[in-house]
């Protein structure tokens, strides 16, 4: 039997959706879906108490409800859930090892506090050791396509076969786009399967983010330009020949990587972001790019340690 997907769960708005999020990854890869509730008991232990009066009674409740919810709205789920008495941070990377993702709701972009990430999910973010996935409350409808962010100078592995193994179980195109580089022409630019040496530019049609096609007409580019597109050819060359059912569409971008990375997300289901080693401390740094992306970008976001 496969490891679990673990939600942390707490008494917030964000829980819920997150826990939907997760219970239908869980039924899409065939896993159990496990929800955990790090609760820090008293100390000393609280004497006796009638059952409503226990510290621990409506922690219990959060979960028992939730799980009843997740198990009428995704029939055929297995599920369980778990109170565990530690604080939250150590209790959810322990979880996480065992997991083969961790799920965290975020608040809204809407909400004053969406654009703050607290210092529960910085840590969890840092140092998990699987991948960590932020449901934003407000995240967009669920489509199939996914989004990932690609570094050339030592592009994440663990990242890409994340992001290719997320698009052929959804069914959807593959978008991989690297920022910050001097691509063809100006802004962003895509190259679409199929469509042998032609770049066409890029744009958005709509809050629906659906991606509209234009024949771009100017040459390759210059030549930083041409190395970045062979550079992000040749990292998504093995996984394309593992997954050769996945559509794949190439971008790059010479908005700054923070930028460009969100602007491409909108009309993906899921953004992918590798992360690397985090350099140990009580404030860990986690990059411009994934900082962006959970606060900013239209859709969950899955941050992938290098392996």
């Amino acid at each position: 039997m496969g490891a679990p997907i673990t939600v942390g769960v707490d008494g917030f708005a964000e829980s819920p959706p997150a826990a939907h999020w997760a219970a239908r990854e869980a039924l899409l890869r065939d896993l159990r879906l496990r929800l955990i509730h790090a609760w820090n008991p008293p100390s000393p232990p609280a004497p006796a108490l009638p059952h409503e009066d226990d510290p621990s009674y409506w922690s219990q409740r959060l979960l028992a409800d939730l799980v009843d919810e997740l198990r009428d709205t995704h029939p055929g789920l297995r599920v369980s859930a778990e109170l565990v008495p530690r604080e939250t941070v150590p209790a959810l990377l322990d979880a996480a090892r065992d997991a083969e993702m961790l799920v965290l709701g975020s608040s809204g972009r809407d909400t004053p506090s969406g654009f703050l990430l607290g210092s529960t999910g910085r840590q969890i973010l840092a140092h998990g050791v699987h991948p960590v996935v932020m449901v934003h409350a407000d995240d967009q409808p669920l489509t199939a396509d996914v989004t990932v962010g690609v570094s050339l100078r030592q592009p994440n592995e663990e990242a890409l076969r994340f992001a290719f193994d997320a698009a052929a179980r959804r069914g959807g195109v593959l978008r991989a786009v690297h920022a910050g580089t001097s691509g063809p022409g100006h802004g962003e630019a895509v190259r679409r399967e199929g469509a042998a040496g032609h770049w066409e530019a890029v744009g958005h049609e709509g809050a629906a983010g659906h991606w509209e096609a234009v024949r771009h007409e100017e040459a390759a580019g210059d030549e930083e330009g041409a190395g970045a597109e062979g550079a992000l050819e040749a990292a998504l060359r093995p996984w394309r020949e593992r997954y050769p059912g996945v559509p794949v569409a190439e971008a790059l971008t010479t908005e700054r990587p923070a930028l460009g990375v969100v602007h491409t997300a909108p009309g993906s289901g899921l953004l992918v972001l590798g992360r690397d080693e985090t350099e140990p401390g009580p404030a860990p740094h986690l990059g411009s790019v994934i900082h962006a992306a959970v606060h900013h970008a239209p859709c969950p976001v899955a941050v992938v340690p290098r392996g």
